[in-house]
């Protein structure tokens, strides 16, 4: 296995490398759940709002680790929708060392710097 989650003293849980990864390498292939519009109006009042990702019109719970990688705006990881198979794929933006933490830019851009919907440290 590539990552591991663990918890971060005053932070909560993020996702690191468990290996080298290269640049350009496929971290993870998470599948999704979809979840329609009805549906998603349930999820807004949970904590799950915050992890869900929006998905077409809809929005999709990731498995595997895909929920808990931590947002950077300068992300060493991207992450690609593949809509037709349902799978959120997780790609190396540059080399990643063993034990470092891996950042996605929840924007979906990685080079985006609109706010998001927390306070970033």
């Amino acid at each position: 296995m590539k990552t591991e989650v663990k918890n971060i003293p005053d932070k909560g849980r993020g996702v690191f490398a468990c290996q080298d990864i290269s640049e350009g390498e496929i971290i993870e292939k998470a599948h999704v759940i979809i979840i329609d519009k009805e549906q998603s109006s349930h999820i807004e009042k949970t904590i799950l709002d915050d992890y869900v990702f929006l998905w077409k019109e809809d929005c999709a719970a990731v498995l595997g680790n895909g929920m808990m990688y931590n947002h950077s705006y300068e992300p060493n990881a991207i992450y690609i929708r593949d809509l037709e198979n349902k799978i959120m794929i997780y790609k190396a933006l540059k080399n990643i060392a063993v034990g470092e933490e891996i950042f996605i830019n929840y924007n979906g851009d990685p080079n985006s710097k609109d706010p998001v919907w927390f306070d970033v440290k």
